[in-house]
């Protein structure tokens, strides 16, 4: 007799993080219903994936949203005021290269992979929550470097959106140079390469000048 419900040792938790590995790797489009219900565990008939996640889609969204709440924070960092501008670019970039080189799950990033998963137009509306965490990573980007010209650390001339999109760029390519297996080692250099294009600016803040007299 064919195999009925899910199996049972049915983990719906574990069995989350699984489907959450597949589209990581594969994307959206390219996961097929059967490659999900191989890698949860096998054994879980079609009625019984439907009626523990609702849908493929609806799976893809948790996911999703399990991703933005654990992997994705290691740019948070960028929105922590409490950090120097330029410290918090930093460190969102450093924890951004560790996470995405880490063994235990794919390489790269899911938010910057996100571009591709769904790139058929009746599915594009389900990578919307990965762009809107792209959208926030460079405007927490951009809204650093305002800070920094504001604070003095940068020249008033700078240009945030072009600054900003300097380290974007690199933050994006990160996922496609990871998954070629480019070592973390690297990577982290790369970084320390890259923040001398913040530090060249910097150098071209005019020095305060000295208070002339003391207070009448």
């Amino acid at each position: 007799m064919a195999q009925m419900g899910r199996p049972r040792n049915f983990d719906r938790e574990q069995a989350v993080e699984q489907a959450l590995h597949l589209f990581w790797q594969h994307g959206y489009d390219a996961t097929s219903l059967a490659q999900l219900k191989a890698g949860l565990g096998g054994g879980i008939s079609a009625p019984s994936f439907y009626a523990a996640f609702g849908s493929k889609e609806a799976l893809f969204e948790e996911c999703v949203q399990r991703y933005l709440s654990t992997y994705a924070q290691v740019t948070e960092c960028l929105w922590d005021v409490s950090l120097p501008p330029r410290q918090a670019i930093e460190t969102a970039l450093r924890q951004s290269v560790r996470m995405q080189c880490e063994d235990g799950h794919p390489k790269g990033c899911m938010v910057a992979l996100g571009v591709m998963s769904a790139p058929s137009p009746e599915n594009a509306r389900v990578a919307n929550a990965l762009t809107q965490s792209r959208l926030r990573t460079r405007a927490g980007i951009v809204a650093c470097v305002e800070r920094a010209v504001r604070e003095g650390q940068l020249p008033e001339t700078t240009e945030a959106a072009v600054m900003a999109t300097v380290f974007d760029s690199f933050l994006q390519g990160v996922s496609i140079l990871a998954r070629d297996n480019v070592p973390h080692a690297i990577l982290d250099a790369a970084i320390s390469q890259l923040l001398v294009t913040w530090d060249a600016a910097a150098s071209s803040v005019p020095a305060a000048e000295p208070e002339v007299g003391g207070a009448k």
